[in-house]
């Protein structure tokens, strides 16, 4: 391994990491280091910088900007000063989303071993706000195999939609609804 590539590597290490700082805070437990969302999910990037500094774990804002542009999923948001996760909260936040007219079918991937439950109880958002939707097949595939092998459900958005259920679609593309019921999943065989 030449020393260049080593230390692309360890860029990439390092930009996980701060990835994963970033979600556990952003997302779940701002107040373990300290800092405080406000009820659309934005903190300042300085107050971010700082209460992370200050817990070990220094960030520069080179960096930070650095792994919200470099990140594929567009998980996080700076605006104005600001940083958010774009979905995914277990705290509670209201991300401000307009409900939004989805496509006929979305997709969700998930694993064999959860199939039963979903059977019975549909999709739910677990420790979530929102149950989390993809837009094809493939993203759906790509979430599903984080977990194991990947199964997807093919969800008929367009009649849930009429039967009065909401979708918001959040800036990185994801698309979130309160729940699936069973009745609107396609499930494999």
């Amino acid at each position: 391994m030449t020393e260049e590539h080593g230390g692309a590597a360890a860029g990439e290490r390092r930009a996980v990491k701060v990835s994963k700082y970033l979600a556990r805070h952003l997302r779940h437990q701002p107040e373990r280091i300290g800092i405080e969302l406000d009820e659309h999910g934005w903190v300042e990037v300085d107050a971010l910088l700082a209460a992370a500094a200050a817990h070990g774990f220094p960030i520069s804002r080179a960096e930070l900007e650095q792994v919200v542009a470099g990140n594929d999923k567009r998980r996080y948001a700076i605006e104005d000063g600001r940083i958010r996760a774009s979905q995914g909260h277990s705290v509670p936040v209201d991300l401000d989303l307009p409900v939004t007219e989805p496509p006929a079918f979305l997709y969700h991937g998930t694993v064999a071993r959860n199939l039963a439950a979903i059977r019975a109880e549909g999709l739910r958002p677990m420790g979530r706000h929102h149950v989390h939707l993809s837009p094809d097949r493939e993203t759906a595939t790509r979430v599903g195999a984080r977990r194991g092998r990947p199964v997807v459900l093919a969800v008929d958005a367009a009649a849930m939609r009429a039967a009065g259920h909401e979708f918001r679609l959040s800036a990185n593309g994801v698309w979130l609804a309160d729940l699936v019921p069973p009745s609107f999943i396609r499930l494999p065989g």
